[in-house]
């Protein structure tokens, strides 16, 4: 019989009791640990924290820093506007999650219900624009264009409209007074999203939730100057919400101007004429296609060529940088990034890339003089040059017999260059050189120049082109060789032939590819920034010089003034007697050669001016048309896709730029009066210390003097056109394309 206790617990009860005692006097010692860590050790640094709750941030936004001209005119500044904006926390709390409020809202303001209602939604990878993508707690602006009549109406009856606020507020305003559009090289702004406060948040710059950023163009390059610093005031209040102090407050301070080397007058010409060009070209007749010209984009680019600063970028179509303010509406956003939009929010000055023709010349010659030809040899300029059964023709069978490479750059003789590629590609090995035979002239060359890689402008998203050199057919090759073998047919349609090629032999230098490369055809891309860099430094001598927009940054009271320095990119693989030869040439293309036509009558005694002209075929499309010009202080770069020859599309349009520059009149006199910049701008605007800008009054419009000058000028061609007056906020709206290669073999060259 066992023996229990007179307590009546066997020893297992008593050992579990013991346990659980244990348990309790742990679990009490940890919680009693952890009070003390909290309340003793801890609790200075909890009490800050619980007194931060009764302190309310009000953000006084920073004023942002305008962007000037070279004289100091505002591309982009600020001004005052009413701005109706909703708190979507507010909106959050109410039974209907604010419908009625936004729909009763979108009938004061005159906008429908589902539009207000849009610009509230946040933006995610689901929700298409138009969409909030800043910070979901800061007050998201409804409209920007506000009267007073609804503001008032707003306020007045605020317990009708709770969650809704209309307060004046300092608003981007594009363009300023200098009446050019820079869309592309200005950018636009929007709000900073939770992303990007995380991210600079331990930089030297964070952000603030009601910021707004730079997004693109000169605004996002140069977006930490211009921002400034938002100013944030706290104050003390009750559990009640009462204001019972003031706290620590630090005041914002104003962003930098930021002055560039665009002259706003300049500008305006160079849209004007780009603009007016492409109209012109569309009314030409394509004798190819037996269709007009389409002419649906364009670029143009002025740049000082002893410093590369740019004085005058104009990408077409364009767009109004002004839809972005206060949010874009989903009209605006559809007709920026549609299908058919042709994509105006492209800058095709840094991002439009293409074959560039015959512009492309001045590398070749170059690689021929590296390589060993002599400058004056006799290059037989023949009619067309055959290689293995395929014929490659001249401009309309043109023969000017043996020539020099002057002489072949000032009539564009392609099959002089056809020579000169084949005899590179021969001496390089042909199809299966010997390791480390090749010297590839041609390409090295290219290289050299500062092709296929950015210029380093300051802009963001500029592309680098193509030299499509060993390494890269090598490698693009490999990414193709599939859908090639897979699609590639011997005795298929055309394309099928050329996927076949590709297939069996597209890692390789072929002779077509070198011949098609010496006169920039086949895969050879460039943009107009590059070009515009490589005929400055024909132009000065032989120095690249790094594209810039920049100016100075200016800090709002103008005591502070930090210069932006041109730096040099490299120096051009050419001797002083080449750019010499260079040089002549290039001004016997405006003299005599193939830009002449639309020189006829050009001071050229007084006013000394050097062309290519560039005429590239571009597979399925239209040609596309180039000219690269330059004078002792600027280079002048326009090309237009799908508008036939360099000099018919761009000739008169590249002329009326160079006489509002220098103040050429029709009958070749000069008005030096009447010269927008007759020599580059050197001097920088003052910002007086109350942070007004000390810039010269703006008399007429640039544009329509532009138009003046063109309708005194005689026409110097067949595709003269009555001027007509550019919108500088829509622009064309046709189709765009992706570009596609141009075949290698058996291509028929057209003129440049």
């Amino acid at each position: 019989m066992t023996n229990i206790p007179e307590t009546g617990r066997t020893p297992r009860v008593q050992i579990r009791l013991v346990v659980i005692q244990i348990l309790v006097l742990s679990l009490l010692g940890t919680l009693g640990g952890r009070l003390w860590y909290l309340q003793i050790r801890e609790g200075a640094q909890y009490q800050k924290e619980a007194s931060g709750n009764h302190v309310q941030q009000v953000v006084d936004p920073a004023v942002r820093g305008d962007i000037l001209d070279a004289r100091g005119v505002p591309l982009a500044d600020n001004e005052t506007r009413l701005v109706v904006s909703a708190s979507r926390t507010d909106l959050l709390k109410q039974k209907d999650d604010g419908k009625a409020v936004l729909t009763k809202l979108a009938g004061v303001l005159g906008m429908k219900p589902d539009e207000v209602m849009q610009k509230v939604r946040l933006c995610d990878a689901k929700t298409p624009q138009p969409c909030w993508n800043g910070s979901p707690y800061q007050p998201i602006p409804i409209t920007d264009k506000a009267t007073p009549k609804q503001a008032l109406q707003i306020r007045e009856a605020s317990e009708d409209f709770p969650g809704i606020s209309a307060e004046p507020e300092a608003v981007r305003r594009y363009p300023g007074p200098g009446n050019s559009n820079t869309a592309q090289v200005l950018g636009y702004l929007s709000p900073v999203t939770d992303a990007e406060i995380q991210k600079a948040k331990d930089t030297d710059s964070p952000y603030l939730r009601s910021d707004m950023v730079g997004r693109s163009g000169l605004e996002r390059e140069y977006d930490k100057d211009l921002r400034g610093k938002a100013g944030v005031t706290r104050y003390e209040v009750d559990n009640l919400g009462r204001v019972i102090g003031k706290a620590k407050s630090t005041p914002s301070e104003s962003g930098s101007n930021l002055v560039t080397s665009i002259d706003s007058r300049v500008q305006r010409v160079a849209e004007y004429e780009l603009d007016k060009a492409m109209k012109a070209a569309r009314q030409q007749f394509d004798k190819n296609t037996g269709e007009n010209f389409k002419a649906d984009s364009g670029a143009v680019v002025v740049m000082e060529a002893k410093t590369g600063r740019i004085v005058a970028m104009a990408s077409a179509p364009t767009y109004d940088p002004n839809v972005w303010v206060g949010g874009i509406s989903a009209k605006d956003y559809k007709a920026l990034t549609g299908k058919d939009s042709d994509y105006p929010l492209l800058n095709r000055a840094i991002q439009g890339q293409a074959a560039p023709g015959s512009t492309f010349k001045v590398v070749s010659t170059a690689a021929a003089v590296n390589a060993g030809y002599a400058w004056d040899g006799g290059y037989p300029c023949t009619s067309s040059y055959s290689v293995g059964g395929q014929v490659f023709k001249n401009f309309e069978g043109e023969n000017f017999g043996d020539i020099s490479l002057g002489r072949a750059l000032e009539v564009s003789c392609d099959t002089v260059f056809y020579g000169l590629g084949d005899n590179e590609w021969k001496k390089d090995g042909g199809i299966n050189p010997k390791k480390g035979q090749p010297k590839d002239w041609f390409f090295k060359t290219a290289h050299q120049f500062g092709l296929g890689k950015e210029t380093g402008i300051d802009l963001p998203n500029e592309v680098r082109g193509r030299v499509p050199d060993r390494q890269w057919k090598l490698d693009y090759w490999k990414a193709n060789k599939d859908a090639w073998c897979k699609s590639g047919k011997k005795d298929g349609s055309y394309v099928e032939k050329i996927a076949y090629e590709n297939c069996l032999e597209g890692n390789k230098m072929r002779e077509g590819d070198e011949i098609n490369y010496s006169i920039g055809q086949g895969d050879t891309l460039v943009t107009p920034i590059q070009e515009a860099m490589i005929y400055g430094a024909v132009a000065n001598g032989g120095t690249e010089y790094v594209p810039t927009i920049g100016k100075a940054i200016i800090s709002p009271d103008g005591k502070t003034v930090q210069e932006i320095k041109p730096k040099v990119a490299r120096k051009l693989p050419v001797t002083q007697a080449t750019l010499k030869g260079m040089d002549d040439a290039f001004a016997g293309v405006i003299t005599r050669g193939t830009a002449a036509w639309k020189f006829n009558g050009w001071p050229q005694d007084k006013i000394t001016l050097h062309g290519k002209t560039g005429t590239a075929e571009v597979y399925g499309k239209q040609t596309t048309g180039w000219l690269a010009t330059y004078s002792k202080d600027y280079s002048v770069i326009m090309t237009i896709s799908q508008a036939g020859t360099g000099s018919g599309s761009a000739g008169e349009a590249v002329r009326n730029i160079y006489s509002a520059l220098y103040g050429v009149q029709g009958d070749g006199s000069i008005d030096t009066r009447k010269a927008l910049l007759p020599e580059p701008q050197k001097t920088l605007p003052k910002v007086r210390t109350d942070g007004t800008i000390a810039a010269p009054k703006i008399t007429g419009d640039p544009g329509k003097d532009a138009e003046a000058s063109q309708q005194n000028n005689p026409s110097n061609g067949t595709d003269q056109q009555p001027a007509t007056s550019p919108s500088p906020t829509t622009g064309n709206r046709n189709t765009r394309r992706r570009p596609r290669r141009i075949p290698r073999r058996g291509s028929r060259r057209m003129p440049s």
